[in-house]
């Protein structure tokens, strides 16, 4: 069995959470909680909002910084370093940590589309000219 703190992680966050993380990272700037609100997709009460920046924090996705009175939130890490641990977590889980063998995976068991197949191969044709 592999050490628990040595595997790469699998965070366990709501929609709400990564929905936060997404307004954060497009934002490309540090929000007052106030700045996230307005920006949700959907309603959300300010108690709730405070809370699941907490519980993000207390998880180390993002931080904070005081100026003024107030609190800017920011994401510890961009998207793609985020994207790259939980892809390496899932691939831990469900191959061993073979990355390759969890795209193989995604791809034998997802219907893809004509244009998805096209759209792959081009990505594929890319890195193969690296």
């Amino acid at each position: 069995m592999a050490n628990e703190s040595t595997d790469p992680p699998i965070p366990n966050l709501s929609r709400t959470h990564l929905h936060v993380l997404q307004i954060l990272w497009d934002a490309d700037e540090s929000l007052k909680p106030s700045e996230i609100e307005e920006r949700f997709q959907w309603p959300i009460e300010n108690a709730t909002l405070r809370s699941v920046l907490k519980i993000l924090m207390e998880k180390g996705e993002i931080q904070r910084e005081k100026q003024g009175k107030a609190y800017l939130y920011f994401p510890k890490k961009n998207k793609k370093n985020a994207l790259s641990e939980l892809f390496a977590g899932l691939a831990e889980v469900f191959t061993g940590g073979s990355r390759a063998g969890l795209v193989a995976q995604l791809l034998q068991d997802e219907k893809l589309s004509d244009e998805e197949i096209e759209e792959l191969k081009k990505i594929t044709a890319k890195g193969s000219t690296k």
